[in-house]
């Protein structure tokens, strides 16, 4: 390994704004709002504020897999944050996560507010008893991956996603010391669904829904254009697992939500009602050019 230049720290850290590539504008060494503006309201008791990322498709196929199953209490409007202009960083936003980040709900009915796409989808699934085992053993265990999810998904996302995509310079010790680990973390789940078809056991659960939309589509080579680099063709238990999720109705519209990168076909940038889906692409070029 070798560097063109070795970057010596100053003895006192001073916050340097242009530096940090793609999304530089979005972080900061300090938290609160910045400006002011009220969310919007829609019309359902939960109000979900996000945007498409891995995070974010979460809760909305959590919420789609709960409509699907008839629980009509789930109904939600999802309002778009777009975090790349720093729209979580107003005082309606941060009043509702104070950590600025997306997704954050607000349950209207209980007054509610949950933020951490983990804590999401513990609260919907157990609010409204689904994807959840209720046996002792089998919810250690869905729980033991969902928390395995928001500890490791970091270093993929900012890890190796940040250094392999976004960086503004390349450097051969970051990318390859998140590569290492990166592929450990596809390695352990290839492991696991040799043993049962589900991430936690043999039911479909919200460690699933938490797993899947960092490392599905990363083993399907849809995230960071990084499939052929990761040589993800070899593990192929999770590739299995990662089309068996992708083929449910639900994966597919919860995908969809916030959404604001990819096939236009793939963005369904506010949902307010299921009839939103159907919206065809001329409709949605008309609503992406005003929105």
């Amino acid at each position: 390994m070798s560097e063109a230049n070795t970057y010596v720290p100053p003895k006192v850290w001073t916050f340097d704004a242009e530096n940090g590539g793609t999304w530089a504008k979005t972080n900061r060494p300090v938290a609160g709002a910045t400006f002011e503006a009220t969310l919007p309201r829609g019309h359902h008791p939960l109000q979900l504020y996000s945007q498409g990322t891995p995070n974010g498709q979460k809760v909305t196929i959590l919420l789609e897999e709960l409509l699907a199953l008839g629980e009509t209490g789930a109904e939600y409007d999802a309002h778009l944050i777009r975090i790349g202009e720093g729209a979580q960083f107003s005082t309606g936003f941060v009043a509702i996560n104070p950590n600025s980040k997306i997704p954050a709900l607000l349950d209207t009915q209980t007054g509610s507010r949950v933020f951490e796409s983990g804590a999401i989808l513990l609260y919907l699934a157990e609010k409204f008893g689904h994807f959840l085992p209720k046996q002792a053993a089998a919810r250690t265990e869905v729980m033991n991956w969902l928390f395995w999810l928001q500890g490791s998904a970091p270093y993929l996302g900012g890890g190796f996603g940040h250094f392999y995509a976004y960086a503004p310079e390349k450097f051969e010790y970051p990318i390859n010391r998140f590569t290492m680990e990166v592929k450990r973390q596809m390695d352990l789940l290839d492991r696991e669904l040799a043993a049962h078809p589900y991430v936690g056991g043999n039911e479909y659960s919200i460690a699933d829904m938490a797993v899947w939309p960092w490392y599905g589509n990363l083993v399907l080579g849809e995230t960071y254009g990084a499939g052929e680099f990761l040589q993800v063709e070899g593990y192929k238990n999770l590739r299995r697992w990662a089309q068996e999720v992708l083929a449910r109705p639900a994966v597919q519209r919860g995908r969809k939500v916030n959404r604001t990168m990819g096939a236009l076909a793939d963005q369904l940038h506010e949902r307010h009602d299921a009839s939103d889906f159907d919206l065809k692409t001329q409709d949605k070029l008309q609503a992406a050019s005003t929105s």
